[in-house]
């Protein structure tokens, strides 16, 4: 059977909240950290199709929270 690991790094200026928003959403098949500005998500499987909706369902997941975070900051601010 074939394993597919994939690493997805991104960098922001709030990691920690994003990882922690983000994370709820995980599969047992991805792990997600942040360090410093980095976010660092980790995916594996069997299954190519799988992996590529779990990838494409993650990046979704992160513009959102991405917007959300900039969207509580700049509230904050004001």
């Amino acid at each position: 059977m074939m394993q597919i690991e994939g690493t997805i790094i991104t960098r922001h200026e709030r990691a920690g909240c994003i990882a922690a928003s983000i994370k709820p959403d995980n599969l047992r098949s991805m792990t997600t950290s942040a360090e410093g500005d980095c976010l660092t998500t980790k995916i594996t499987g069997t299954q190519l199709r799988s992996v590529i909706a779990s990838v494409d369902d993650y990046l979704m997941n992160l513009a959102i929270a991405e917007d959300a975070i900039c969207v509580v900051s700049r509230a904050k601010q004001s």
